[in-house]
């Protein structure tokens, strides 16, 4: 009789397999909560206590790691000194194991201490499953509960084959590089700041070692360009409102410029909550051409829009709210490559879906959680940061000039705040009433990202007096504050620190603009 261990925290389908395999003829060892799963769904199981000949220690600690486990695993097909080792001792051969590990991450993540964390380090569970990864030659090992099903099919005709076993295999080594990358990066935060911040989590940090598991979730027909082959990977376990876990309802499918773009203007809608109002985020080459709050889908599209349309043709549009019949119509008066929101109602789609080719991507568009990680590729490394914060406390803000923002000042200073934390550097937005009327980015110089603001202003015939400006970093000279206000601009928000602060301050006064200091950059190259 093949003989399965069966020791799982995952308990998803256990009980399917464990029936699956008792109906194919096989032996179930298990141990705890895994062998009253399967017992109170009625099925036999013998503790592993009865196949060790020994019992459980340490409060379980110690159960599984014993030779009748390690050797029976172990064991390799056709080798007689492995065959008599088994029959001297009285152990019999393990045929399949299906273990997964304790929930290390979600333990961590709900801020355990150190002693709570370290009890939910698995160690029996992981030996097992490289043992019969080791030994996929003769066994079958299954750490993914989505397996089970073709693993059992495989069964009906001869078990496993070869390169299935293999896969499973690497499989398992996947599963237990992440796990310990996961201890490893917990230990690597209370070794740095005597213990996981509490605010942050213990992921926040960053360890002398990290260990990244990528898994492809679809081939791209090309990168950038037609001459770069590309494809779109996951890391493991991906949070809710990731790309790995977007739905796609309608159009063709994702590039890997689109990819890059939607994750832009999901940044830049979530600079918003559901209380500011209906935020939407218009992307062109992974920066803004405009961005608006509306009372509903359509303003705040219309809004959005009206900041520079020409740059907007074939571009990325991101809305916090569902799309509704309205704003539908009026996003299909225009050539858009994709449109994301966490929803969008039935005569939404029905308008939107006469246009084969336009991407409709159902996911939520808010703030990332602020323990992600992000990654830029280099020449031989990877450049890892804390992602940016899409978070905007006032703590630090003061007023640096004699004059304060008015009311209407305010509520604008604080919309373009957030909207320059969206734009490239260097990032300059002229924003008024809750949205975009120009947006300067990625230039050399500040000033000149304040002409093309300006200058893209005009171009719209926009009314300029009165505007606010934000600037993603300090301005360096006066020349910046010079050119808003010679623009028409009332107010300024930046984040302060210049050496020339005094020389910027007097300008504004000089003008009579009001100027608030953040204290925060919000730099993004």
């Amino acid at each position: 009789m093949p003989r399965a261990i069966l020791s799982v925290s995952d308990k998803s389908g256990l009980v399917e397999l464990a029936r699956g395999l008792v109906e194919r003829g096989w032996e179930l060892v298990s141990t705890g909560g895994t062998a009253r799963a399967i017992r109170e769904a009625g099925l036999p199981v013998r503790d592993v206590k009865e196949v060790t000949g020994h019992p459980e220690m340490m409060d379980g600690r110690v159960k599984t790691l014993h030779p009748a486990v390690h050797a029976g695993i172990l064991a390799r097909a056709g080798n007689a000194g492995d065959d008599d080792a088994l029959a001297r001792h009285g152990y019999g051969a393990v045929d399949l194991v299906a273990v997964n590990l304790y929930p290390f991450r979600e333990t961590v993540a709900g801020g355990a201490a150190l002693d709570e964390a370290m009890e939910n380090v698995d160690i029996g569970g992981p030996t097992m499953i490289r043992a019969a990864a080791k030994n996929h030659a003769r066994v079958t090992v299954v750490v993914d509960p989505s397996d089970y099903g073709s693993v059992l099919e495989a069964l009906d005709s001869g078990g496993p084959d070869p390169a299935m076993r293999r896969e499973l295999a690497r499989k398992v080594f996947a599963h237990t590089a992440e796990y310990d990358g996961a201890v490893a990066a917990y230990l690597g935060a209370h070794a740095a700041g005597g213990g996981a911040p509490p605010d942050r989590g213990a992921e926040t940090e960053l360890p002398e070692r990290l260990t990244l598991e990528l898994t492809q979730v679809q081939p791209l027909r090309y990168g950038e360009n037609p001459d770069q082959p590309a494809a779109f990977y996951a890391e493991a376990d991906p949070p809710a409102g990731s790309l790995p876990r977007l739905t796609q309802l309608h159009g063709k499918k994702l590039s890997f410029n689109n990819l890059i773009d939607v994750d832009a203007a999901i940044m830049g809608g979530s600079a918003w909550s559901a209380e500011d109002g209906v935020a939407c985020c218009i992307i062109k080459h992974t920066t803004p051409c405009g961005l608006a709050l509306g009372d509903d889908a359509a303003s705040a599209y219309r809004r959005a829009l009206a900041c520079d349309p020409v740059s907007a043709f074939g571009g990325i549009v991101a809305l916090n709210a569902p799309v509704t019949a309205a704003a539908a119509e009026a996003m299909a008066e225009h050539f858009l490559e994709v449109i994301v929101a966490p929803e969008f109602d039935s005569a939404a789609r029905q308008i939107l879906e006469r246009k084969k080719n336009l991407r409709l991507i159902q996911m939520p568009v808010e703030s990332a959680p602020g323990m992600e990680r992000d990654y830029k590729r280099v020449r031989g490394g990877i450049l890892v940061q804390r992602r940016m914060s899409m978070r905007f406390p006032e703590d630090d803000w003061t007023v640096a000039t004699r004059r304060t923002p008015d009311a209407a000042e305010w509520a604008d200073l604080r919309f373009a705040w957030r909207a320059a934390a969206v734009v490239k550097s260097n990032a300059i937005v002229l924003a008024r009433d809750r949205r975009t009327v120009g947006i300067g980015a990625g230039q050399m110089s500040r000033v000149d990202s304040s002409r093309i603001a300006v200058m893209k202003a005009r171009d719209q015939g926009a009314e300029l007096k009165g505007v606010v400006v934000a600037s993603d970093a300090f301005f360096p000279f006066r020349d910046g504050v010079d050119a808003a206000a010679e623009a028409g601009a009332r107010a300024i928000i930046q984040p302060g620190g210049s050496v020339r602060d005094e020389d910027v301050i007097a300008a504004a006064d000089e003008h009579g603009l009001a100027m608030v200091f953040t204290g925060r950059r919000t730099f993004r190259h």
